[in-house]
């Protein structure tokens, strides 16, 4: 065990945070998502049990955001609703990175099934959780921890 880390996250999934340089994608997909196929030839991580709103909180304790981007989180769009519609797992989710200061709400990007697939087979890596509302996949940009430039 280690201090001040949350038990959400295993060793694999620490060392692939690590591993992951400025700039590189990591998802984090609902219990239905194709991550096996998707996610040939990288890492695949599951969190049986983990739903979508603890599993983003847990990750994000340990990764920052892509502050140098405009969007720096992606979200599968809900299939058979209208533009802009968002699930409540979506909600919670948003809004707990907008509420930790973490990315405004103009920095979310919906993406449209297809295109989010695509998106996925650029990432690093696919964390599986075990959340079982439909359409609750995310995907995160990271970005860097760093002392300001010095002159």
């Amino acid at each position: 065990m280690l201090k001040n880390i949350d038990p959400v996250l295993s060793p694999d999934l620490l060392k692939v945070l690590c591993e992951m340089g400025h700039g590189d994608e990591i998802v984090l997909a609902d219990a239905n998502f194709t991550a096996a196929s998707l996610g040939r030839g990288k890492p695949v991580l599951q969190l049986p049990g983990v739903g979508m709103q603890r599993a983003c909180a847990a990750v994000l304790s340990v990764l920052p955001l892509d502050a140098m981007v405009e969007r720096p989180v992606a979200y599968m769009q809900v299939g058979e609703q209208p533009e802009g519609y968002r699930s409540a797992v979506q909600r919670e989710v948003m809004g707990d990175i907008t509420g930790a200061g973490m990315a405004r709400p103009e920095q979310f990007e919906a993406m449209e099934r297809f295109a989010f697939y695509e998106r996925v087979s650029r990432a690093y890596a696919i964390v599986q959780t075990g959340e079982m509302q439909a359409w609750a996949n995310f995907l995160f940009k990271k970005g860097v921890i760093a002392q300001a430039l010095r002159p």
